[in-house]
Parts: C-alpha cells; structure tokens; sequence
C-alpha cells in the first residue's frame, strides 16, 4: 500500500520540517541506503502545546500523544528530505526519550504510542524495529519525548 495513502487513512498529514534547535542535520545518510534521523520531538503547529514530565504533569496517554507526534515530526523532515516515504523499506532502531518523573516506569509504554504508527503506517515487516525506551529527567524546552530513528531505503 501507498504510505501517502495509508497515512491519509489514518487522518495524518505530512508536515513542515520541523524547525533547527542547534546545529545539526535533521536527516543524515550513511553507507549506501541508511538513513539516521536526529533526536525531534512532538510539537506541531495547530496541535497543543504539551510540555513536562510523563508521569507528572502529563499522563501516560499525553506521553503516547507526543511520541506519535514525534514520528509524524520524524516522517516529515524524511519526506522533506528523501522526496517519498515509500522508499523506506524499514525501521532498524528507535530510540526514545521520556521526560520522566522520578516514580514514572512505564517508559516502553509511552514510545509504544510512537512504535505503534509507525506499524500501522508501514505494516509489521516493515515497521517494527528494535527499540529502547530511556526515561530521563529533562528534555530540551521541557518536551515530553524526543525520537531518533534509523532506516533503511529500497
């Protein structure tokens, strides 16, 4: 299935690349058909705004939220850069950061909202990549969760 297609499906649309906060590059290709993209999180225009710490301020659902913003974030600046997500022929690795309180456990649960779209985006053979979950206690700007992710092209 067109990813374009599924992605419409599902109410998601691609948005702008995500806005610089240093100096790096957001999508980096490596090796022959690699492709690593930078720690992003999950703020976007027309969305709320949520700041803070999962398991304080914010619930385990608002946590899912965010890290599913992160991959909308994260597919974004790859179509931005790559010209057609259905390039992709899979997710490797995520690897995610919860702002965590300091009794909030549930790490791999928060990043299970992001793991999530990605497969019903890209389907299980495709989309399911290993991944680690770390909870830490500060994030640039307060976010909640910020993603990095590698793939491979076709």
């Amino acid at each position: 299935m067109d990813v374009y297609a599924k992605m419409k499906e599902l109410g998601l649309e691609i948005q702008q690349p995500t806005p610089l906060g240093g100096i790096y590059s957001p999508v980096r290709f490596f090796g022959e058909k690699l492709v690593y993209t930078s720690g992003t999180g999950g703020e976007i225009a027309g969305y709320e705004s949520l700041v803070g710490r999962v398991g304080g301020e914010l619930t385990l659902e608002q946590g899912q939220e965010m890290a599913r913003r992160c991959v909308l974030n994260i597919l974004s600046n790859l179509h931005h850069n790559i010209g057609d997500l259905n390039r992709i022929k899979k997710f490797v690795k995520i690897l995610a950061f919860v702002n965590s309180a300091n009794n909030f456990y549930q790490q791999p649960a928060v990043v299970d909202g992001a793991s999530a779209l990605i497969r019903n985006i890209f389907g299980e053979e495709a989309g399911l990549p290993a991944r680690s979950a770390i909870g830490v206690n500060v994030l640039p700007g307060n976010i909640p969760v910020e993603i990095e992710i590698l793939l491979e092209l076709e």
